[in-house]
């Protein structure tokens, strides 16, 4: 529960100025009131991790603060620890790990469409699959709807071998991970034949008006100025759509022709749509990706 050498302890007590006494199997903890409040629900969560994982990480830990001290300073409107789950997954719950995640969660509960920019790594795909999902399971949609613009990263589709579904697949491959991540087999295959879950190319939603519906636009820095205005009409009446993007990964021509850019300063001042832009510290994949964008970012 400590850490090696008491780490834990002594990390905790420099993140919330408190002083941790433990003997005979009773922890004493000293400081202001709130502090010491916060620090008790640290300690309950790190027991309620070992319980279920039988093990801590330092990662572990690192998330649980940052949950606990933005929850502190009132950033996250009285969400309580409760409601910060998103889904029961087929691997166990789902929670957002980090501030701009929490941020993306209130977005996307309390706005119609949300924009969720940043860098890689940061979960907005799989926090938006994860929340339309959510949604589904509790009847509030009945359709989930998953696209991205099949754009050629370097490579002509026209000279990629099959048919027009085994040229567009590879491109909603990522689509398809995240949901195999929450959702058993099975129930995933019958979503898929029912088309209560689709997953498409962008192109494909021209025409259409989608009533009671979660639309989620991945990779939206590669949609075209049009193809951005076309994916925003087709919300209809008890829908939500949630657009993420990357803006420096872009693979367009020209970064004037990205409709994710274009979009941001258009829509910016209209209610009932939401912004959250993450940054590196929201970055929860291997570590080393947080240092490789870093320095990409001082290349520049």
């Amino acid at each position: 529960l400590f850490g090696v050498s008491d780490v834990y302890l002594k990390l905790i007590e420099l993140e919330f100025s408190v002083s941790i006494i433990y003997r005979n199997e009773i922890i004493k903890i000293k400081g202001d009131k709130n502090n010491v409040n916060n620090t008790l629900k640290i300690l309950n969560e790190m027991i309620e991790i070992l319980n279920k994982k039988g093990i801590l990480s330092t990662e572990n830990l690192n998330d649980l603060i940052q949950i606990i001290k933005f929850k502190k300073i009132g950033n996250l409107n009285n969400l309580n620890q409760t409601n910060l789950i998103l889904f029961e997954g087929k691997n166990g719950q789902i929670s957002p790990r980090t501030m701009g995640q929490i941020k993306c969660v209130k977005s996307i509960r309390n706005n119609d469409i949300v924009f969720l920019t940043g860098p890689a790594g940061t979960g907005k795909t799989f926090l938006s699959i994860v929340s339309a999902v959510s949604l589904l399971q509790r009847n509030e949609v009945e359709k989930l709807i998953l696209c991205r613009p099949a754009v050629e990263a370097g490579e002509s589709l026209g000279f990629l071998p099959g048919d027009l579904k085994e040229k567009v697949d590879p491109y909603l491959t990522p689509l398809y991970e995240s949901l195999e991540k929450i959702l058993p087999k099975n129930k995933l295959k019958n979503l898929l034949l029912n088309n209560i879950i689709e997953i498409i190319p962008l192109a494909y939603m021209r025409g259409r008006t989608l009533e009671n519906s979660f639309m989620i636009l991945d990779e939206a820095q590669n949609s075209t100025i049009t193809q951005m205005k076309m994916f925003l009409t087709r919300l209809g009446i008890g829908s939500k759509a949630v657009i993420t993007g990357d803006i420096t990964q872009l693979d367009l021509k020209r970064k004037s022709f990205s409709g994710l850019i274009d979009v941001l300063n258009i829509l910016n001042n209209i209610k009932g749509i939401g912004f959250v832009e993450m940054g590196r510290d929201d970055i929860v994949r291997h570590a080393l990706v947080k240092d490789i964008i870093s320095a990409y970012d001082e290349k520049k």
